[in-house]
Formats: C-alpha cells, structure tokens, sequence
C-alpha cells in the first residue's frame, strides 16, 4: 500500500490544520493507522493512531484533547484534525499504516509510511 500525507502548510498559534492520508494500490481498511510527527533535531514521536474500523483511538498526551484522528474507509483515507496548534507542534507529519488491525504507539508495528507533509506554526 503507498500513503500519501497532505494538508501541512503555516498557520499561526491557535489556528487549525486538517492532515489528510490517502491510501493508493491497495486499501488499508483492515490496518490500524497512526500519525507521528518529526521536529527539527528530535526523534519521530507518535501523534495518534485509529484501529481499522475506527472504533478505538489513541493519543500523545502532548496533543490530547487538541488533536481528533478519524478515518473513511469508503474513501481509504484517514484525518488528522489538529486544533489549537502551537509553535511546538512545528514538525513533518507522518501517516503509517499498522501490521493489523489495531495499531500500539511504537513505530516499528507500522510497515507503510507515507512521506510527510510539513505544518508550520508560528508564534
């Protein structure tokens, strides 16, 4: 399956942005998803990852409460709706489609990543 991430771009301190994740060649409607995110000269962390029928969510504590993952299967697409955004959400966004149907926070359980879109905050 190759993922496809869109919607980064620069937004100011509190404002909004909707990630999207599109999958092509084959759907991922049985796999979990997450999102993770690099900042400049740190480590890829995770964001928030969705199980396959979207029936159970996850999220960093950094972003709990601002950040809402959602999915559309009909459409092989998953959301990241990011609200409330501050400078440190500064990093490239990354989706990743889980080896099954229920996805855990550690990357190595991913085995498709897409290959990022850049969200900007500023202060």
């Amino acid at each position: 399956v190759q993922l496809q991430a869109s919607g980064g771009g620069l937004v100011q301190a509190g404002g909004s942005l909707r990630l999207s994740c599109a999958a092509s060649r084959r759907t991922f409607s049985n796999n979990a998803v997450g999102w993770f995110r690099q900042a400049p000269g740190k480590e890829r962390e995770f964001v928030a990852t969705i199980s396959w029928n979207g029936g159970s969510t996850s999220y960093a504590d950094s972003v709990k409460g601002r950040f809402t993952i959602s999915r559309d299967n009909a459409k092989n697409t998953v959301y990241l709706q990011m609200n409330s955004l501050k400078p440190e959400d500064t990093a490239i966004y990354y989706c990743a489609a889980g080896r099954g149907p229920y996805g855990p926070r550690t990357q190595n359980q991913y085995n498709y990543w897409g290959q990022g879109t850049l969200v900007t905050v500023s202060s």
